[in-house]
């Protein structure tokens, strides 16, 4: 009968049948063969080999291409570091395809008249796209040069009715032919000209207009 110290839930029957087992014959034990352990043999034993040494002409054949301290990157031996100060940005360098200077094709676009326009239309058309800084002030340029004739155009047309938008037309064309001198000596002179109200219409120009292969 099972006590209260049995409390096997999978076989509440457990302790009556581990203490009839244990009546009917005494605990049995394997039976002794005398063996013995094992030994390996001494050859099946693995072996230590010697630390190999490295021997001067295998050094040098591993660290000839680097040189001391050996940061991970190759540099060939006759490679030489180009800077920013070694690219030639001076304002006079020659302008590919032309072969005239920098600082003079950047002021051509500006020039009053048509001949801004005209000179500004050729370099889009002409000059490749690495020759970004002259085609951004051609592109300007001729975005400016549209814009006035759009312009005195409008007021060309409002002049006929009245003759204060005819004197008007005439200032406007007066200032406009100022300004285009202004913008083209800042650019000769190497500096930036950015005409905010025409940025549209010139970044339009400049991608519009391919230069011919």
């Amino acid at each position: 009968m099972a006590t209260k110290y049995d409390t096997n839930p999978l076989d509440p029957e457990f302790p009556e049948k581990a203490r009839a087992a244990a009546e009917a014959g005494a605990t049995q034990y394997l039976p002794n063969q005398g063996g013995e352990t094992r030994q390996f043999a001494p050859n099946a034993l693995p072996t230590e080999e010697q630390t190999r040494r490295f021997t001067e002409p295998d050094i040098q054949g591993y660290s000839a291409p680097y040189a001391n301290p050996y940061n991970g990157q190759y540099v060939p031996a006759n490679y030489q570091t180009v800077s920013f100060g070694n690219v030639d940005q001076s304002p006079s360098r020659k302008v590919a395809k032309v072969g005239l200077p920098e600082n003079i094709m950047t002021a051509v676009p500006y020039f009053p008249w048509f001949l801004g326009l005209v000179g500004g239309i050729l370099m889009l058309v002409f000059l490749p796209k690495s020759e970004a800084k002259v085609r951004f002030h051609a592109a300007q340029g001729v975005a400016a040069h549209v814009a006035i004739l759009l312009i005195s155009a409008l007021l060309g047309g409002i002049g006929q009715v009245t003759d204060f938008a005819r004197f008007g037309s005439g200032i406007f064309n007066v200032v406009m032919t100022v300004m285009l001198i202004v913008f083209a000596y800042k650019a000769w002179k190497g500096r930036p000209v950015h005409i905010e109200s025409i940025e549209d219409l010139t970044n339009w120009l400049e991608d519009k207009i391919s230069p011919k292969q």
